[in-house]
């Protein structure tokens, strides 16, 4: 048996520095956020301290777990997953126009089941992967069923609707199957009809956009199309549905080089960008600390990536390598997004930023991603390299 010390000189300790400035500056931005959001969100950047100090329970906790079994395992949690997104639609709690909640008795705590699936899929993901030992993928008997796999936590996530949590499910699809060995032909027909798909979709959503628009308002499901046309036709939609975007846009301008200041962002303290404290984080970021602020958030960002790729690439098992990679996408493509919708060049989703905005179910799955990352490092039988 290995003893506790042995585990801890085992961890790599620079990832968990990054988390505790991460910590720091979630904490500076949720308590700027909240400002002018009314008495009611009193309190959140210490109940921000709070998730954090769970948080790194959760990730010691997940730490010392041998991410092995979990991987054995696999295919009962996926399963547990999959029961919880199906029982959250008949008995969630809606926010934001999303079924998708299980609120704890006192109302305290919310639990996303397609944040816990995120983490699930990809140690599905990873079991089935690691089965085939590196060989190259076969189209029917490996890559089909690894889709439908994904295809069933997209589709009760997608009904919801939560669009966000669904597209990073086929990202993670994706990343794990490029590192899984996929052939390159298969990798070219699947390319080729994803975009072959999305050019479709838009001249059809472009030549049906009215007949779209009334079946999802039927639906109740108007905000979709607010969201879809802001990206894609921003010069037909009004004033009061591109706000958002164009509010972020002139915030993030008007931060500069250099920021407004601490507490002095003009747009985030006058109510003109929703949700600052959650998903427009990043606003708050870049109005206050300008581009130096936002640059050093992405240096971060790019730490503690290069660190989880470096354990990966010492991992002595290809479980452990895909289970590493489908984190490293999850991870890499939500700060894209969450950052590249303020910008203009992704559709507004609901996707927060990692470790930075606020949020209870987010940042524990994230915590407990980044424990089994580490997780690989101390039950490794090769003697890492640093």
């Amino acid at each position: 048996m290995m003893g506790l010390l042995t585990k801890l000189k085992r961890i790599d300790w620079s990832i968990i520095i990054i988390l505790l400035l991460f910590m720091c500056v979630s904490t500076m931005l949720v308590y700027s956020a909240i400002q002018s959001q009314g008495p009611q969100y009193a309190g959140y950047e210490k109940r921000n301290l709070i998730i954090y100090a769970v948080g790194f329970v959760a990730l010691f906790a997940a730490t010392f777990v041998d991410y092995r079994l979990l991987i054995r395992f696999a295919i009962y949690l996926y399963s547990i997953g999959i029961g919880m997104l199906a029982a959250v639609l008949r008995f969630g709690s809606t926010y934001n126009g999303a079924a998708g909640w299980f609120t704890l008795p006192g109302g305290v705590f919310n639990i996303q089941p397609a944040e816990l699936m995120k983490l699930l899929l990809i140690l599905m993901i990873a079991s089935y992967l690691s089965r085939r030992e590196g060989e190259p993928l076969r189209f029917f008997k490996d890559i089909v069923p690894l889709g439908i796999i994904v295809l069933v936590p997209f589709a009760l996530v997608m009904v919801q609707p939560d669009l966000g949590n669904a597209i990073i499910y086929l990202v993670i699809f994706v990343g794990m199957l490029w590192i899984g060995n996929v052939k390159y032909l298969h990798a070219l027909i699947g390319v080729t009809l994803a975009v072959s798909c999305l050019i479709g979709m838009y001249f059809f959503y472009q030549s049906y956009h009215d007949e779209i628009e009334q079946f999802l308002r039927d639906r109740d499901k108007g905000h979709w199309v607010v969201r879809i046309d802001t990206y894609l036709n921003p010069d037909q939609v009004s004033a009061d549905a591109s706000h958002q975007i164009r509010n972020s846009k002139i915030a993030i301008g008007s931060g500069g080089l250099r920021g407004e200041g601490y507490l002095q962002g003009e747009y985030v303290h006058n109510g003109f960008i929703p949700y600052p404290y959650s998903d427009s984080i990043f606003i708050v970021l870049s109005e206050e600390f300008g581009f130096f602020g936002a640059s050093m958030l992405l240096l971060l960002y790019f730490l503690l990536i290069y660190r989880m790729i470096w354990c990966a690439i010492q991992c002595d098992r290809l479980g452990g390598s895909y289970l590493i990679v489908g984190i490293v996408s999850m991870f890499v493509f939500q700060i894209f997004e969450n950052i590249g919708m303020f910008l203009g060049i992704m559709p507004l989703t609901g996707i927060t930023l990692p470790f930075i905005s606020y949020g209870g179910s987010s940042l524990l799955i994230n915590m407990v991603c980044v424990g089994l990352v580490l997780s690989t490092r101390i039950y490794r039988e090769k003697p890492a390299m640093y």
